[in-house]
């Protein structure tokens, strides 16, 4: 069997942007159980910015998937968030260079003068909270989508 290819369907790399906070919903619904090794983060203080690289279910594809019988997909996804204030994790050992994350959600809670908390609830009560000026986010596909090993939708049961 062979990966997917954008260029076999209608799909295209995915591409968007959060500048508010009524902007995440749809961020975090696709970014839902993600997975990624602990060292693929990178926080860049002086450039204000962190960024994940998380291998992303593509739950925009779950339907087609079901109605075709063929296997659901993932694609390889970089978040990246601008103006970083501060960055600090909790439940997450990351002197384990061998840990494999799942991202459960990201949410938002507003401060003073359009700052605020960004966190990202992990699998096994872990939490990245990021404190930003502002919203800027941006999520971009960037391999193209391939069979999910598991060959299954993720189940919270």
């Amino acid at each position: 069997m062979t990966d997917a290819r954008y260029e076999d369907g209608d799909d295209s790399p995915l591409r968007l942007i959060a500048a508010e906070a009524e902007d995440l919903p749809v961020m975090a619904a696709l970014l839902q159980d993600a997975v990624f090794p602990i060292t693929e983060m990178r926080f860049d203080p002086k450039a204000r910015r962190f960024a994940l690289l998380v291998n992303r279910f593509r739950w925009e594809d779950r339907t087609s998937a079901e109605a075709a019988k063929r296997p659901y997909e993932r694609v390889r996804s970089l978040l990246v968030v601008e103006d970083v204030l501060r960055l600090r994790s909790s439940g997450i050992d990351r002197t384990d260079k061998h840990t494999v994350l799942s991202l459960l959600t990201l949410t938002f809670a507003p401060g003073a003068d359009g700052m605020g908390t960004l966190t990202l609830t992990l699998a096994g009560d872990g939490a990245i909270a990021i404190e930003v000026e502002a919203v800027n986010l941006r999520l971009e596909d960037v391999t193209r989508p391939y069979v999910a090993p598991s060959g299954k939708m993720p189940d919270h049961g």
